[in-house]
């Protein structure tokens, strides 16, 4: 592995994204700051962005009583902010708009309809759900409505449109999962997708532009605009390509969620192997995040910006809590009371105790020698920090941090055992000898933080890069 590609799935501007969808943005940033660390910047890239085609823009459009175009711009400017409010490390933030991504769209749609012949004209009948840009088959339909959207009423289609011939590498898309087992990850996500393949079916992958205006017309044909999945998954090769991402010696990660899984996992591959394009190394779908037992929703009122907690916590709080109190392979509840008791059990009580109460402690002091040491994720010594590098490299978050806060506690448990701050006047030269070992652990555990919670990091190396410690407040003062 030379290189790390590592993208997000990009959202629909139909509304400014919630809590739920930056809770892949903020593992994903995780997992590009920790390549960055161990490979070199110049070596990973990290891709997020807004899809922007497709009926769902016109309709949000429509009932904000806006132009299109002005409210898709609004949208994915107020999704950067809430992105950016919580420290989103991102290279490219892309847009399905962009003039380079239409490009690789109609060239994509070129080889694929050339080189293999993969899509002609046919007739269409089915039933749309416009909330996920889909056309649903009889398993993804109960009592009229959409498993994923049951509120949403489906629409039945009628239309000569184009068609993806899907179904031809139901084999190959088996024999790659089975042969892959890290290409979908976590397991039961894998397994689910083997269940499905079977049930693929040649797939529509254009519209009528008199019922969607709004979209890339496909090639040859000014009738007929590009199916929103087709052309939104090709951002990733867009950015990926352009920036010599896209290749046999990079590591390809998608993080999505589950609700999009088939998409990528099958309908993406296939569309890479029609084009004779290398296929992504994971793809890794987590579950979904609930708000005090329920789903969040506009129409439930209970749907919480980025930016609002980052407000009231911080950015790194709220990293913190999603991802040491989530498993992303499962759904997750959360909730506010939830985030306040791990702001201030976690990381008032916890971190910021114990860097503070080192920090006054080495300010008593005076100068001392501090050596500063190597980065546990480039040089790991001990078992537990090798551990560390392994869990993190296999989406495992929580794990993580479970780790490094025992180091937390352990370290308090030895202030708290020797008791420095009753020796400083009879015995100065070995409190010296004990600080200059605690701050060493402390340093490296500001580096281990770093991928999670990158502005912690910084404060702490602030207070103790340099031999005379200087104590600059609380990093998290009490709520």
């Amino acid at each position: 592995m030379d290189k790390v590609l590592i993208t997000t799935a990009i959202d629909y501007v139909n509304d400014v994204i919630h809590i739920g969808h930056a809770y892949q943005k903020i593992m994903a940033d995780v997992l590009a700051r920790y390549y960055r660390e161990t490979i070199g910047k110049q070596n990973v890239y990290f891709l997020t962005g807004t899809d922007e085609n497709g009926a769902k823009a016109l309709e949000a459009a429509k009932a904000a009583g806006k132009d299109v175009e002005e409210f898709v711009d609004f949208i994915s400017n107020a999704d950067k902010k809430e992105q950016d409010s919580l420290n989103i490390s991102y290279d490219r933030f892309i847009r399905t708009t962009d003039s380079d991504h239409i490009e690789v769209v109609l060239d994509f749609w070129n080889r694929v309809a050339k080189n293999k012949n993969d899509i002609y004209l046919g007739d269409f009948k089915g039933q749309y759900c416009r909330d996920c840009e889909a056309f649903k088959t009889a398993s993804e339909i109960k009592g009229g409505r959409c498993l994923i959207h049951p509120k949403t009423k489906l629409e039945p289609v009628t239309e000569k449109n184009y068609f993806f011939e899907w179904k031809k590498y139901i084999p190959f898309l088996k024999g790659h999962i089975k042969n892959n087992p890290n290409f979908v990850l976590p397991e039961s996500r894998r397994n689910e997708v083997l269940a499905f393949v079977d049930k693929i079916e040649d797939i529509t992958i254009s519209r009528r532009k008199e019922a969607v205006p709004w979209g890339i017309e496909v090639p040859g044909d000014s009738t007929q605009v590009i199916y929103v999945w087709f052309d939104a998954l090709i951002n990733y090769l867009t950015a990926g390509k352009q920036k010599g991402f896209w290749d046999e010696n990079t590591k390809i990660i998608h993080i999505i969620g589950k609700d999009n899984l088939r998409w990528h996992a099958l309908l993406w591959p296939a569309m890479l192997k029609s084009a004779e394009y290398p296929l992504p190394s994971t793809i890794y779908a987590h579950g979904f995040l609930t708000l005090d037992g329920q789903k969040i929703s506009k129409s439930l009122g209970n749907i919480i910006r980025p930016t609002e907690l980052v407000k009231k916590y911080g950015a790194d709080a709220v990293r913190y809590y999603l991802l040491r109190y989530t498993s992303p392979e499962d759904d997750n509840d959360i909730s506010i009371e939830k985030l306040e008791n791990a702001y201030n059990s976690d990381l008032a009580n916890g971190l910021g105790n114990l860097v503070a109460r080192v920090a006054k402690l080495g300010e008593k002091i005076g100068e001392i020698l501090i050596f500063e040491p190597q980065n546990p994720y480039l040089n790991p010594s001990t078992d537990r920090e090798k551990r560390i590098k392994e869990y993190i490299e296999k989406f495992y978050f929580k794990d993580v941090l479970d780790l490094i806060w025992k180091s937390i506690s352990e370290l308090d448990s030895l202030l708290e055992n020797e008791k420095p701050w009753e020796k400083l006047k009879s015995d100065k030269e070995v409190v010296k000898k004990l600080l200059q070992d605690v701050v060493i652990e402390i340093q490296k555990i500001a580096y281990l933080i770093e991928p999670f919670l990158p502005a912690t990091s910084e404060m702490i190396f602030d207070q103790f890069r340099q031999n005379k410690i200087v104590y600059k407040g609380g990093i998290f003062p009490r709520k």
